[in-house]
């Protein structure tokens, strides 16, 4: 696979959160606002990315009997990290995420990533793939959460537009979620679904 690939899977053809449907929890929890998903996108992807450069570093190290306790004690280092950063510079940010940074640990994404391609591959490409990953988790993050904030808060990044007696307070709630995550993923695999039959029509034309 070409770098490039390795890098671009995850933002649409492999988005971990709406076509491989993992990291639902924090995906349908923090979406409430556009600046909640960009900081849940961003710690997510620093630790994705960190724990893949230190993963694929030590895997010829790490005994393969204990490899997960050892992968989520390195995840759970750069967590640590992350959450701290944000405690101490971005105090507002942390009280909106509250325990779903610390929660990155148990993401099923991260851990997934670990397992799944660091462990298996040399360091660059698991730079790329941390990245590119993490990328695509923050996309779907934000592309959630921007329609759940114009239609249920009237907002777009805190800044109003629209007046509170307008606005559809289902979409700020627990269902709004689902009803958002559900539609944005059907509308993302008919897109691919699209790309890929139109690249094999083109192929058999070939």
């Amino acid at each position: 696979m070409s770098k490039l690939k390795i890098l671009t899977k995850g933002f649409f053809k492999e988005n971990p959160s709406l076509i491989l449907v993992l990291g639902t929890c924090p995906t349908l929890a923090v979406t409430t606002s556009v600046n909640n998903a960009l900081g849940m996108g961003a710690a997510t992807t620093f630790v994705l990315l960190m724990s893949n450069i230190l993963i694929s570093m030590l895997k010829n190290v790490i005994p393969d009997k204990i490899r997960i306790p050892c992968f989520i004690v390195i995840i759970a280092t750069f967590v640590s990290i992350i959450d701290l950063v944000i405690q101490g510079f971005l105090p507002a940010l942390s009280a909106s995420l509250g325990v779903f940074i610390p929660l990155i640990v148990v993401n099923c994404i991260v851990l997934g990533r670990a397992e799944a391609f660091a462990s298996k591959n040399p360091v660059w490409d698991s730079v790329l793939d941390g990245l590119g990953m993490g990328v695509g988790f923050t996309i779907s993050l934000v592309l959630i959460a921007a329609v759940r904030e114009v239609l249920g808060a009237g907002s777009f990044m805190g800044l109003t537009f629209i007046p509170s007696n307008y606005n559809m307070l289902l979409f700020v709630l627990a269902p709004g979620a689902f009803i958002v995550y559900g539609f944005i993923m059907a509308a993302v695999r008919q897109i691919l679904n699209n790309v890929e039959a139109k690249r094999k029509a083109k192929q058999a034309n070939a």
